[in-house]
């Protein structure tokens, strides 16, 4: 089973700490399995969380048997990183052991010099400081999240949600992560190249929000040749409008959102199915196999054959999820 570390120090931010808990705790496999072992590690018997005392159940020993390790935000950023805290997360990184931050964790990760040289995120408010105490590092302060293979950081709040969603997608596909997004309550359809909400940051449309039943029922009708008028007049308002709503909720449009999905059920369709890349693109909604494997390469950054063989790779050679 998949172990994964969060590590808790002093100031740590409680919905930082609490959202790799909840999205790895909670994800299951097909077969009803957990897929991931969960442990809280920290340096010292307890951490000062700001209104509560943790406890955590593991020491920092905890992190050398991990194969993930998540590293939450603390409050105070510029609080310097104990010595032992940095020389096990780099023993860590020496061993191969992924390494994810949350928003300021990504300061954290930083300081440990394993960043010199790669792109990274944090939250936008942060990360004119983070440039400026880290130069050797590229901060994208415009992104939720960049993947760079080992390591991964992301933006603030809600974008450590679409992180560890990420996480679990490319640790058992997309069906298996779609089913832990349905589970937290939030879209999985969010890229981590999507524009932080820098000036009015929304949420992540939530159930009971004005489009979850429009989100819906382009989900359901992906396959379809929807137009903007057709999605405008399903959901009973101007296509103007719709265009408006989906900005402020979801950060694109309509039709952008709608390739998302489809990309995503192509995914699945990839992972769990041997059908011919031309099928995938009809059955996705795509109307042709070229415009289908040119999107899929702008948002997963592969074509259709190597994700499929990637994936099967990951999970061993089986064929499906």
């Amino acid at each position: 089973m998949h172990t994964v570390a969060v590590l808790a120090l002093n100031t740590v931010v409680p919905f930082d700490l609490s959202t790799p808990i909840e999205v790895f705790t909670r994800t299951r496999l097909p077969d009803g399995g957990r897929a991931y072992e969960v442990r809280v590690c920290g340096p010292t018997p307890t951490v000062d969380a700001g209104l509560f005392t943790l406890r955590p159940p593991w020491g920092l020993d905890g992190l050398a048997t991990a194969d993930t390790i998540v590293l939450p935000g603390c409050a105070d950023v510029t609080a310097p990183v104990p010595g032992e805290v940095l020389d096990a997360l780099r023993r860590a990184a020496a061993a191969g052991t992924r390494i994810a931050s949350i928003c300021a964790g990504a300061f954290i990760l930083a300081a440990t010099g394993l960043l010199d040289g790669r792109r990274v995120t944090t939250h936008w408010l942060a990360a004119g400081l983070l440039a400026e105490r880290h130069p050797d590092i590229d901060v994208d302060p415009a992104v939720l999240y960049v993947d760079d293979g080992q390591f991964l950081t992301s933006a603030g709040a809600a974008a450590g949600l679409d992180l560890c969603l990420h996480l679990v997608r490319r640790d058992h596909g997309s069906a298996v992560a779609a089913d832990a997004a349905r589970i937290s309550v939030v879209p999985l359809e969010r890229e981590g190249g999507q524009a932080q909400f820098i000036v009015h940051d929304q949420p992540p449309t939530p159930r009971g929000s004005l489009l979850e039943p429009v989100l819906t029922w382009m989900r359901d009708n992906a396959a379809r040749d929807l137009t903007l008028d057709d999605i405008a007049a399903h959901a009973g308002m101007s296509s103007r409008t719709l265009n408006r709503r989906f900005r402020e909720q979801t950060g694109t449009t309509p039709l952008q959102w709608l390739l998302r999905a489809r990309v995503r059920r192509a995914q699945h369709l990839l992972e769990a199915t041997d059908h011919p890349v031309d099928r995938i693109a009809a059955d996705a909604g795509f109307g042709s196999p070229t415009a289908f494997r040119d999107r899929f390469r702008r948002v997963v950054g592969t074509n259709p054959q190597a994700y499929r063989a990637a994936f099967r790779r990951l999970r061993g050679g089986e064929g499906a999820i």
